[in-house]
């Protein structure tokens, strides 16, 4: 691989099987992890540790920031429908995140199974500063698949 370590700058995101150009412009992806969570166990006569077992794998949210779109983005509606019709209305969503080399080519791909939006930011206006206006969205979702 002459591309390793990779740069982080060049990434896609899209969104089921019919990804929308638009939706797939973001300025920074964040949330891609796990971890395992573990209970501490004390052994009766045994004051040198504590035993720490695992309990389950644990994900936090997706993250994705881009400058505001226009309401016809798909995207936009997906998550206005679920935060304007409430949790009956949530339809989730796989969303693919590949980092690219400078070619365009995946060089590493994420699948995040049965996303959803669950929280939508809009950051704040400053009229003493000279930046793009941008939105956070987060979500939530089943679990994260490595492919490459």
């Amino acid at each position: 691989m002459t591309d390793y370590p990779p740069s982080a700058f060049h990434f896609r995101v899209s969104f089921g099987l019919a990804p929308n150009a638009l939706d797939a412009s973001f300025q920074e992806v964040s949330g891609i992890g796990a971890k395992i969570e573990t209970e501490e166990v004390v052994e009766g006569g045994e004051n040198g540790f504590v035993h720490k077992l695992p309990t389950k794998v644990t994900h936090g949210n997706l993250v994705l920031k881009r400058g505001i779109v226009p309401m016809d983005s798909e995207l936009v509606t997906w998550c206005q429908g679920v935060f304007a019709a409430g949790l009956g209305s949530i339809v989730p969503k796989t969303v693919h995140v590949h980092l690219l080399d400078a070619d365009q080519t995946p060089l590493y791909a994420w699948t995040f199974a049965n996303a959803y939006p669950v929280e939508w930011q809009l950051g704040s206006f400053d009229a003493m500063e000279n930046k793009v206006a941008v939105e956070t969205v987060e979500l939530a979702f089943s679990y994260v698949t490595r492919i490459t």
